[in-house]
């Protein structure tokens, strides 16, 4: 293919033509399939972020033919579109072309860009070293029936058939407390939105975790999504979905995230604080997987991290990449050879101070404003404080620190 140029633009100014041709690239590869890859959630993440940017790699007749959308954060330094939001990211092009990550800080005068969950099919960072990790997805047939839920769940019971006698367990327990449990597969009630999102905050706050919900940009970004929400589950574009779990009257869980087509990725999820005793995050979990078929998804993307229970619903895992990158210069040296300093012994000790940094790192990429980064360093090294003196008097920590901050772990 001949020579290729490089265009640097807010995503607004993404012309039809443009978006139509990201959406092409989009479909044409599978691992490209999250609504977090399309150009719809770059476009909704800078109607809300002035530091958005994509990058457009264009043929001679202007014919888009790549596209990666990122944050230009100060200093020469880049996050993808929507951190710490985005857990999937790439440069979406096809298998025809041949890209690599120098030429891509290079045309974007970046000196370093951290990776957090990428999807990489055509080598593009091939040459880059960076850590892998786990992606979970409750995957079905891609046209999926309104029994397919209940047939992947059917599968999952046959080898524990102990773990869901538990499940009906909890679910029982709600049904005797509250009424009866019903699940409300597209909620479109403002008020329970808010309440999910008063509840994350309320589970930020216990276990000591930055509130990413804090911001004005990500209040605005989730407000604008759920606004998107569809009530008809033929309708297929990006948009906002919440899933809610009643027993009764109450309101006792919920999902919210995104849906492009058939694909959901859910990122807030939460349950009534006084509630988790009973399971709700189970059952609420099941309850959705069963619901896929007539909401017409194919895939419940659950993301990377929090193994522990994700696994109690699929057995789907793809792996993502993440680590810094840097240009060959020498600003991008020193911010590689410092990255790496967090996890250089004696600096690191069984892991604390990557997991510090990783904190840091979330503070830094949810944060667009200094007071707002002060603010969130204090709050952790209080949390820090609080969980020191827990060790010392009793031998055990505070608060165990989920490995995937924005999903809550079903309780």
């Amino acid at each position: 293919m001949s020579a290729l140029t490089i265009e640097i633009a807010p995503p607004c100014a993404l012309t039809t033509a443009d978006l139509d041709a990201w959406r092409a690239l989009q479909d044409a590869t599978p691992a490209f399939g999250s609504p977090l890859l399309g150009p719809d959630f770059a476009q909704a993440v800078g109607a809300v972020r002035e530091d958005a940017r994509v990058a457009i790699w264009r043929t001679a007749d202007q014919t888009p033919k790549a596209f990666f959308a990122y944050h230009c954060r100060p200093q020469g330094f880049a996050r993808p579109i929507g951190a710490p939001f985005c857990d999937y990211h790439a440069v979406i092009s096809g298998a025809d072309i041949s890209l690599d990550s120098n030429a891509l800080l290079s045309a974007a005068k970046l000196k370093a860009f951290r990776l957090s969950g990428l999807v990489d099919p055509f080598g593009v960072f091939k040459g880059e070293t960076l850590n892998r990790e786990a992606a979970y997805r409750i995957v079905l047939d891609a046209n999926p029936q309104s029994d397919a839920g209940q047939a992947h769940l059917d599968g999952l019971k046959a080898s524990s058939a102990n773990r869901f006698k538990n499940f009906r367990r909890y679910s029982k327990r709600l049904e005797q407390a509250f009424g009866p449990v019903r699940l409300v597969a597209q909620d479109l009630d403002a008020a329970a939105f808010e309440r999910l999102l008063d509840w994350k905050r309320l589970q930020l706050a216990r276990t000591g975790l930055h509130d990413f919900l804090r911001p004005a940009w990500v209040g605005a970004l989730m407000r604008r999504l759920f606004q998107t929400s569809s009530v008809d589950p033929a309708d297929r574009r990006f948009g906002g979905l919440m899933i809610s779990l009643y027993a009764g009257d109450q309101h006792v869980a919920g999902h919210f995230g995104v849906r492009l087509g058939g694909w959901y990725h859910p990122w807030i999820g939460a349950t009534a604080p006084n509630l988790e005793s009973y399971g709700a995050g189970f059952v609420h979990q099941w309850k959705a997987v069963e619901a896929m078929g007539s909401l017409g998804l194919h895939t419940y993307d659950l993301g990377a991290g929090s193994d522990h229970w994700k696994r109690l619903f699929t057995s789907d895992v793809v792996e993502v990449a993440a680590g810094l990158i840097a240009a060959p210069t020498l600003g991008g040296r020193l911010a590689l050879a410092g990255d790496r300093l967090w996890t250089t012994p004696p600096l690191d000790r069984i892991g604390l101070a990557g997991r510090l940094r990783n904190r840091l790192d979330q503070i830094a990429a949810i944060e667009t404003a200094w007071s707002g980064r002060a603010r969130g360093v204090l709050a952790l090294a209080s949390a820090l404080e609080r969980r020191t003196r827990s060790r010392r008097s009793t031998g055990f920590e505070a608060v165990e620190t989920p490995t995937q901050p924005l999903t809550e772990q079903p309780s």
